[in-house]
């Protein structure tokens, strides 16, 4: 492990459906759609080694065996499977059946985020700012502005210190949550049983004063949709 990085192990959520990145979903799952000549968890996996994460833990759930043969040979990071072929957990869930191959803390993103980092990489970002004591997770967050394919009102809003609160009903909050995280053990206690968002965890975190948030310094692609694809090869072929 980099002695820059809080941890050497990321938890990465391959196991969704991908209904919005349909007809392109119908026969592969939506971490094997390609980007700019690529998978998605491709670009993934390989920010992970390039930024010295030795190990990646899979969660695989829809046409997992297509996910699971891609990503098992890899050398850098070594991939663990967490199996939900029998049911979909969603993210929090997905976490709960994972934490026994997880140390504490460990990074947790999305298989579809597509990124280019700042003046430092994004996880030694947030193993610079990470803080056991104070924290239960820590979020990388976006302002508007370095989100592209980005239409909606946000997610979040820090304050002085850091601190996670959520936008209001019909209101815009200035931060978008990237998918990325930094997450304690002490965030997954006395979790709900079977599927659920880890939006559940987030809130109790929050009213603890325990969620905090990092703004990214790099360029954050949402890759949501069919659509999403063109503008992103374009905006990577311009780097």
């Amino acid at each position: 492990m980099s002695s820059l990085l809080a941890s050497d192990t990321a938890m990465v959520m391959a196991a969704g459906l991908g209904k919005r990145m349909r007809p392109l979903t119908a026969t592969m799952p939506k971490p094997m759609v390609r980007v700019a000549g690529k998978p998605l968890i491709d670009h993934t996996l390989d920010r992970l080694a390039d930024a010295g994460v030795a190990r990646a833990v899979v969660n695989v759930h829809y046409l997992a065996d297509a996910l699971e043969a891609h990503v098992v040979e890899r050398k850098s990071p070594k991939v663990t499977i967490s199996d939900e072929r029998d049911a979909l957990l969603e993210t929090g869930g997905g976490m709960i059946k994972a934490q026994g191959l997880l140390p504490d803390p460990f990074f947790c993103l999305n298989s579809d985020n597509i990124w280019l980092d700042g003046p430092r990489n994004a996880f030694a970002d947030l193993s610079m700012l990470w803080d056991a004591e104070r924290m239960d997770a820590l979020v990388l967050v976006v302002p508007h502005k370095r989100a592209a394919n980005f239409d909606g009102p946000g997610d979040f809003h820090l304050d002085a210190a850091g601190k996670v609160s959520r936008r209001q009903p019909g209101r815009i909050a200035p931060f978008i949550y990237t998918g990325i995280q930094l997450v304690s053990h002490r965030l997954l206690r006395d979790a709900p049983e079977g599927k659920f968002s880890t939006n559940i965890l987030w809130n109790r975190a929050i009213e603890e004063g325990r969620l905090f948030g990092l703004p990214f310094t790099g360029e954050w692609f949402e890759v949501g949709t069919p659509q999403a694809i063109r503008p992103t090869e374009e905006a990577l072929s311009r780097g």
